[in-house]
């Protein structure tokens, strides 16, 4: 119980100080364009809990969540295959690399033209961005796995799906992992930038509407809510990280006490 709290002081304490500096520093502010916390507080109540909670902020996350999706299933899939393969890696590399580094908001006019304005390009913007970590770290994890455990699967004859789950996925698990976790912090940043082109509802697009008619408070509530969205995922992530890992943390942690 005390340990519990002393971790929830610890993680509340940063956010407190800083709110109080900001608190601080906008106390005697006559600035329009600066609210105070008391201000950005009382927008986020008017503004974000009721018909804009199901109009905008659910929209933007069930678009985050299925390109995510995508975008994980993909890369996992490709890096495998890449990964296991050498020739196809080598064929691949190049084309891999020229659109990894194309930046992802470079093609939202593009998909515009090839899909429309709807929730299709916005996912197609936040796959193009996601996939990158997966692919490239599970590429990483696949030719990282131990020679001799995948000469012990060949010797049982251990082949086909069962190989691919018990040895590929599972010995490639804490990078594919890795990769995931980037992608997430990847995804909200995309699912942002895409509403903020050709739409009419979601976190971004609200947030620019909000800015263009001089509702500032507003507008600091919807970056507020964007950061609360991230570090909630970002917990959730960790806690789902740590129940497929355990595991590995459990081998590292038995290491590092050896």
């Amino acid at each position: 119980m005390r340990r519990g709290a002393l971790t929830l002081v610890r993680v509340l304490a940063l956010p407190a100080l800083l709110v109080g500096l900001w608190a601080l520093a906008t106390a005697d502010s006559h600035s329009y364009y600066i609210s105070t916390p008391k201000q950005v507080v009382s927008a986020f109540a008017d503004t974000w809990i009721g018909p804009r909670l199901v109009d905008d902020v659910l929209p933007s996350l069930g678009r985050l969540a299925v390109g995510y999706l995508v975008a994980a299933l993909l890369g996992i899939a490709l890096g495998v295959v890449i990964g296991r393969h050498a020739r196809v890696r080598a064929t691949l590399e190049p084309v891999l690399e020229f659109f990894r580094a194309t930046p992802p908001p470079v093609l939202v006019p593009l998909l515009i033209l090839l899909s429309g304005v709807g929730n299709t390009m916005k996912v197609l913007v936040i796959v193009s961005g996601c996939v990158w970590p997966v692919l490239l770290n599970t590429v990483e994890g696949v030719r990282g796995i131990d020679q001799e455990l995948i000469d012990t699967c060949r010797s049982y004859r251990i082949d086909g799906v069962a190989r691919l789950r018990h040895l590929t996925l599972r010995a490639a698990s804490p990078q594919i992992v890795t990769g995931l976790r980037q992608a997430l912090s990847i995804g909200i940043i995309l699912m942002v930038i895409s509403e903020m082109f050709a739409s009419s509802s979601g976190l971004g697009f609200t947030i620019v509407q909000f800015q263009r008619t001089f509702a500032i408070p507003e507008m600091w509530s919807g970056i507020v809510l964007l950061g609360l969205l991230g570090f909630g995922l970002a917990m959730a992530f960790r806690a789902w990280e740590h129940h497929v890992l355990s595991w590995y943390f459990g081998v590292r942690g038995e290491r590092a006490g050896a």
